[in-house]
C-alpha cells in the first residue's frame, strides 16, 4: 500500500509539473511521451493499491510477485519514459540505452497482470 500511495502521489505531482511548468520548456512530442509515463505510473499504481486492499484477504505469492512486477514496470516504463522526454536537455548522456528499456518495463505490466489473472483464477472469483 505503500509503494501504491507514493507512486500515485508522485504521478499527480508529475503530471501537475508536466501540464503546468514542462509545457513551457518541452516540445509537444516529448511533453506527450512525459504524460504516457505519468498516465501508466497512474493506473498501476492504482493496482498495486488493489493489490494492497487483496493482501488483507489473502496470502498469495502471486499477489507480492504481481506488486513486485508492477513495480519494475512503474520504474522502469515510466521511468525510461521521463527520462526520454528530456533528452533535449540530457544531450550529454547516453540516452539510447533508454529506448529499449521501456518495452522491458512493459514486459513486467504484462507478467504483473499475468499473476493477477492466475490468483483470480485459483481462487474462482467468477462466482462472486
Amino acid at each position: 500500500m505503500k509503494r501504491a500511495a507514493l507512486f500515485g502521489m508522485t504521478a499527480v505531482i508529475l503530471g501537475a509539473f508536466g501540464a503546468h511548468a514542462l509545457k513551457r520548456i518541452l516540445e509537444p512530442e516529448m511533453l506527450k511521451i512525459f504524460h504516457t509515463g505519468v498516465e501508466y505510473q497512474f493506473y498501476h499504481a492504482l493496482a498495486l493499491m488493489g493489490i494492497g486492499i487483496m493482501k488483507q484477504h489473502f496470502q498469495s505469492s502471486y499477489l507480492k510477485t504481481a506488486s513486485l512486477f508492477f513495480t519494475i514496470g512503474i520504474l522502469l516504463f515510466s521511468g525510461s519514459l521521463y527520462i526520454l522526454s528530456f533528452k533535449e536537455f540530457l544531450a550529454f548522456l547516453p540516452l539510447s540505452i533508454f529506448g529499449p528499456i521501456t518495452p522491458v518495463g512493459g514486459v513486467f505490466f504484462i507478467l504483473a497482470w499475468f499473476n493477477l489473472f492466475l490468483f483470480a483464477k485459483k481462487h474462482d472469483f467468477q462466482k462472486l
